[in-house]
């Protein structure tokens, strides 16, 4: 009869409540007034009389005639229980991870270089995504899928973390891992379509110019974010010798003006890290201007209770009737 979480539509009609106690204090008064006193010289002839059940319960009526008006106010109040919750929409996003692994991904400006702090930060991206469909493109001479599109992320930072360089023939062939990227997400549902596409080096390689794989990339719809890894100037490169790993500074070679290019062409923006906090502010950066829509819509429905307080004023009259007209009749 009674819920949690009850409201009532009507709920000026509970202030008739405050009534009950007025009704309770005048039948009292108008009990003692109708009450006639007698005076004995002794009551030992009443100690062994007991009060019969009709006068215990002859104040019967007017507390079935007060519970009829409570529930009667309860019931105008209309009590109602209420139900809520809300319906999700999710927009997700398909994102292309492009990663360059080439040989010079093994310098170390970066800790403990550029290919594992690009790997660990492609990670942490990963891992804080929601409802996107994510993909992994590695390339240095050639390109290929390393993993297609997916919600399943734990597959994916698996495969991730498999990447190493030497798994492709050596080179940069970035117009054909934008060619690859734009194969994983042209038929994709998504209404969002990204690419981010890290790389330390000039296109050297590969049958596709990086602006006409861009532009190719724009008719579908698809932005690409770019980022150039690599401290300006020189960097310590590890090289193998009869002696053992010897290092040698080497220049830093990024081709900044095609990636500024290739991002303005598709809508995006261009990065430079220079180290490893720049990469993880970077991704961090992309992760807040590319967020999965969601739609939230609450609802809340009305179940009306006033139905058993209705039952309870009807019952209360009908016991008031038979115990005020024939259980407890008075007859003259």
């Amino acid at each position: 009869m009674w819920h949690p979480n009850t409201t009532f539509a009507n709920p000026e009609f509970l202030w008739g409540l405050l009534l009950i106690p007025l009704l309770v204090y005048w039948y009292m008064r108008r009990q003692s007034r109708m009450t006639s006193d007698l005076r004995y010289s002794t009551l030992s002839a009443f100690a062994g009389a007991k009060p019969t059940w009709r006068e215990r319960l002859r104040h019967l009526p007017m507390a079935l005639r007060m519970m009829v008006i409570a529930a009667i106010l309860v019931g105008l109040a209309r009590p109602q229980t209420t139900s809520q919750g809300e319906d999700i929409y999710t927009e997700g996003i398909d994102i292309a991870l492009l990663l360059d692994i080439s040989g010079s991904m093994l310098a170390e400006d970066f800790h403990p270089h550029r290919i594992q702090a690009a790997k660990t930060v492609a990670e942490e991206f990963v891992n804080g995504r929601a409802n996107d469909r994510i993909g992994l493109v590695i390339f240095a001479g050639q390109s290929f899928t390393q993993c297609p599109m997916t919600l399943d992320y734990r597959v994916l930072t698996g495969l991730l973390r498999q990447v190493k360089p030497g798994m492709v023939e050596d080179g940069t062939a970035i117009g054909m891992a934008i060619a690859q990227g734009v194969n994983r997400l042209k038929d994709g549902k998504a209404k969002s379509k990204v690419m981010i596409l890290l790389t330390d080096g000039v296109n050297n390689r590969g049958e596709i110019d990086p602006v006409t794989a861009a532009q190719i990339a724009q008719t579908f719809g698809i932005r690409i974010y770019t980022v150039g890894v690599g401290t300006v100037g020189e960097a310590p490169y590890p090289v193998q010798t009869p002696f053992g790993i010897r290092y040698q500074n080497v220049p830093v070679d990024v081709d900044e003006k095609t990636l500024n290019t290739i991002a303005d062409l598709t809508g995006a923006k261009y990065f430079r890290a220079k180290n490893n906090r720049a990469l993880k502010e970077i991704y961090a950066e992309i992760d807040q201007m590319e967020k999965t829509r969601i739609e939230v819509k609450s609802y809340r429905s009305y179940t009306e209770r006033f139905y058993s307080w209705a039952w309870i004023g009807l019952a209360g009259v009908l016991l008031e009737l038979v115990f005020a007209g024939a259980i407890l009749r008075k007859l003259p």
